[in-house]
């Protein structure tokens, strides 16, 4: 049976986003937790229509400094919101715009700035006298541009104010729009490229839900600057004037007050900061009280943790939306819990395609059909997948069957149609069906745990590492209990959750993480 989606007809061009939006909503407040690099005079409260100004006035300045329609533009510096200015400012231009993550080390992006053939190069001061100390730059970048201040061989925005205004550049849709890169969990990363027509595709879905939305809600927003989610999900609550709060110091002991301040009644972050998050639940000025929507994009999040933070808000039903996806994709899955079903929800079942907008099939893995015990690979149909991985057309085209494209997940699809995703391919512990329906079950066990990862030890038995709140040293005659029904699992190693390698979306780096531990043990023996 062939299966056809509908084609996004109209580019998301991300220049004019927040133009458009400011022609519908002017005065919506966009309140900030920290000043911007780029603009320190802009300060923490701005309006929609102040957003817009920016941009524009930052786009009058890279042009002046030798951006134009069709070049790349490498964003790495400090992570600000002044990334997300930067990078609509860029696009407004017609540039391409690559977002790499301030957490990658120096070598890396040298080979991303090689890959991208003598870009143009926003950065800062910190970065270039540390990571990039050893580069290059002026060999593999056309054009060095800081924020500000006097740095040999760079422009400095900051003296370029005032610069002759210009109209956008109105790129073809299927121009590329935007880079932005995988996790590079097993070497260079990939820099996956998207069109404006791509991003429109990933933006429908998103748009849909928060039409569902009867009321005026804060939005409030804990995501990574240099992800495509941030920007889809500002183009959204700005076209929908929600107000917006953007959180770059995530630490509840921060967030707590911000919230009491802002009362956001939607809130989103990475599924580490909502386990972080989970205290404020008990926090004597009730921060997530006013919350009406959770919402989770990038990892599947525990049972337990969804439930404790439905419990915190006094709104009437609230619910924690689920979305299943991928950088290359945007969401492709989705369900939602309530207050009287989180607790027993199953983690690894994350709900239903997309009607209309999303298809998931799932092939076999090994000649059997995919099942529980003998899980196939997912792969998914959806306009808004990316085109490409620049410089690496035969690595995207791996991934591709036809016009499906393979996930990286293994799973199943129950009898009434719904995604469980079991694990990453690249995860699969031999003798254990699902490592993350292990962890979802001990994390619900054993309440004084943060973070459970279950990863290939040594001799590629199941070894958790686990962390615990305030780091204190677990009870093993708890884990014990609560492990009876898991006999094969290996003694637990625990670290620090800030010891946890992540990716830019703070997701854990499993692969990274055993072989830190496997050199550990070398070394300790």
């Amino acid at each position: 049976m062939m299966l056809h989606l509908p084609a996004s007809r109209s580019p998301l061009r991300l220049g004019t986003v927040p133009e458009e939006a400011a022609a519908r909503h002017p005065g919506t407040p966009l309140t900030l937790d920290h000043d911007m690099d780029a603009a320190p005079e802009a300060g923490r409260e701005l309006t929609t229509a102040e957003l817009a100004d920016l941009v524009d006035d930052m786009a009058a300045r890279l042009w002046v400094a030798g951006v134009r329609a069709g070049e790349h533009v490498a964003l790495y510096k400090s992570h600000n919101f002044d990334i997300y200015v930067l990078a609509c400012a860029a696009s407004r231009l017609g540039a391409v715009p690559a977002l790499l993550s301030p957490a990658l080390d120096g070598t890396t992006v040298a080979a991303l700035l090689a890959r991208l053939e003598r870009p143009h190069l926003i950065t800062d001061a910190g970065k270039l006298a540390d990571e990039l100390s050893g580069i290059d730059t002026a060999g593999t970048t056309s054009t060095v541009i800081v924020p500000g201040g006097d740095v040999p061989g760079a422009v400095s925005l900051a003296g370029l104010a005032g610069s002759p205004r210009r109209a956008p550049v109105m790129l073809d849709g299927n121009h590329p729009a935007l880079m932005t890169h995988t996790s590079g969990t097993t070497g260079v990363p990939k820099l996956v490229v998207h069109t404006a027509l791509s991003l429109r595709g990933r933006y429908r879905p998103q748009e849909r839900l928060v039409r569902l939305i009867r009321r005026r809600e804060t939005y409030a927003v804990h995501v990574s600057f240099v992800h495509s989610r941030m920007y889809m999900a500002l183009a959204v609550m700005l076209e929908h004037g929600m107000p917006i709060v953007v959180i770059e110091h995530g630490e509840p002991e921060k967030v707590g007050p911000l919230f009491a301040r802002t009362r956001p009644g939607i809130i989103e972050t990475h599924p580490n900061s909502f386990v972080e998050w989970e205290e404020l639940a008990n926090h004597p000025l009730r921060p997530l009280a006013n919350v009406k929507y959770f919402s989770g994009t990038f990892d599947a999040i525990h049972p337990p943790t969804i439930h404790r933070l439905l419990s915190a808000s006094q709104r009437r039903k609230p619910l924690f939306f689920q979305f299943y996806g991928q950088s290359e994709c945007g969401p492709l899955v989705a369900r939602w819990y309530t207050q009287k079903n989180a607790h027993k929800a199953n983690g690894r079942c994350l709900g239903y395609p997309l009607p209309g907008m999303t298809h998931v099939r799932v092939v076999p893995r090994d000649g059997h059909r995919p099942s529980k015990s003998t899980p196939g690979f997912i792969e998914v149909l959806t306009d808004g997948r990316a085109v490409n991985y620049y410089a690496e057309e035969a690595r995207y085209q791996e991934e591709l069957s036809g016009e499906w494209w393979r996930t990286g997940d293994v799973g199943y699809r129950d009898r009434l149609g719904r995604v469980h995703v079991l694990d990453r391919a690249v995860d699969v512990i031999p003798n254990v069906d699902s490592t993350l329906e292990v962890e979802d079950t001990l994390l619900g066990r054993l309440d004084e745990l943060l973070e459970l990862v279950l990863i290939p030890g040594p001799d590629q038995e199941p070894l958790p590492v686990v962390c615990t709140k305030g780091n204190v040293p677990l009870d093993l005659a708890r884990w014990r209990t609560a492990v009876v029904d898991f006999p094969a699992l290996a003694d637990p190693v625990q670290l620090p959750l800030s010891e946890l390698p992540r990716t830019a979306t703070m997701k854990v780096q499993r692969i990274e993480l055993a072989r830190r531990l496997r050199e550990r043990l070398e070394h300790a023996g």
